[in-house]
């Protein structure tokens, strides 16, 4: 028996993926409907956990030399210098309470990416106090991925936000804003990035391409975070003979995007094959004192 949904489904996400507007369509319109119809899902500033606030950025990029362009989610290698080293991470970091709040109030100057965003006088209107949350996030993502990437911040066309996500390792919860790279192909990684990873949609899409991360923790970090071995869901990005794992939060922030938007869910982590991986005892530490994990 032929399931006709699932076809229209699949040349409908065929669709989106060759049209990168009919692709921004899309999302503004998801996430809109659920931000109206949860417009208190942003932040409470009395919440007892450290703000945070990344950008999810989407881009089309060439992935290999010669071959078309795709889209794809654009990410961060955490560099040695940081805490969780070796991790894939959206770009941003901690709200800032002196400087972040200055630079909300310029993003709602004409033709700022907040600005432009199609929905923001009509969210500032009905929800006042939400929308200067929204802004001090917004201000805070583009801030820290200028540090991190040298991302121009008016090359971004903003989408609207997330779901947020709280970290278990850490108190700290983080509010990812979606962000469209309009033309900026060239990134200059800080100290912080070992180096900026962009991943096609189409490979995120692929069920083939999960696993079961199989982490062993060492008995002198398990003392610190009370876990020993752990069976967690993860992303395998298999280039030119090399891997790259995409787990944790931010695995969390881009397959609660994919259900979003496409209405995808990876496989059941019981059927996945199993990669095994350790957590060094650097891993929770940072060689800079005053980094923050985001």
């Amino acid at each position: 028996m032929v399931d006709l949904a699932g076809e229209k489904h699949n040349r409908a996400i065929d669709h989106w993926l060759g049209d990168p507007s009919a692709l921004e369509t899309r999302i503004l319109q998801v996430i809109w409907e659920r931000l109206r119809q949860e417009p208190k899902s942003l932040p409470n500033p009395s919440q007892e956990a450290v703000l945070s606030s990344v950008m999810f950025l989407l881009a089309q990029l060439e992935v290999e030399a010669g071959a078309p362009r795709e889209v794809c989610l654009v990410l961060n290698k955490r560099s040695k210098e940081v805490k969780q080293s070796g991790d894939l991470c959206c770009p941003g970091g901690t709200v800032e309470t002196q400087l972040d709040p200055c630079l909300a109030r310029l993003l709602s100057l004409p033709r700022s990416p907040l600005t432009r965003w199609p929905f923001w006088s009509r969210y500032r209107s009905a929800h006042p106090h939400q929308a200067r949350l929204l802004a001090l996030l917004l201000a805070a993502a583009l801030r820290e991925s200028w540090e991190e990437m040298r991302l121009n911040p008016l090359g971004i066309r903003f989408l609207g936000p997330l779901p947020s996500q709280r970290l278990l390792l850490f108190k700290r919860i983080i509010y990812p804003m979606i962000g469209w790279i309009r033309r900026q192909r060239q990134f200059v990684p800080s100290w912080e990035v070992e180096k900026i990873v962009a991943i096609p949609l189409r490979s995120l899409l692929n069920p083939w391409n999960y696993a079961n991360y199989r982490l062993h923790v060492p008995p002198e970090v398990e003392k610190k975070i009370n876990r020993g071995v752990q069976d967690m869901p993860c992303f395998l990005y298999r280039l030119h003979g090399h891997s790259e794992i995409l787990w944790g939060a931010t695995y969390r922030i881009v397959t609660q995007f994919l259900h979003l938007i496409f209405a995808f869910k990876p496989p059941d982590i019981e059927t996945l094959p199993v990669v095994l991986g350790i957590m060094e005892e650097n891993y929770l530490s940072s060689r800079y004192p005053g980094e923050v994990c985001s």
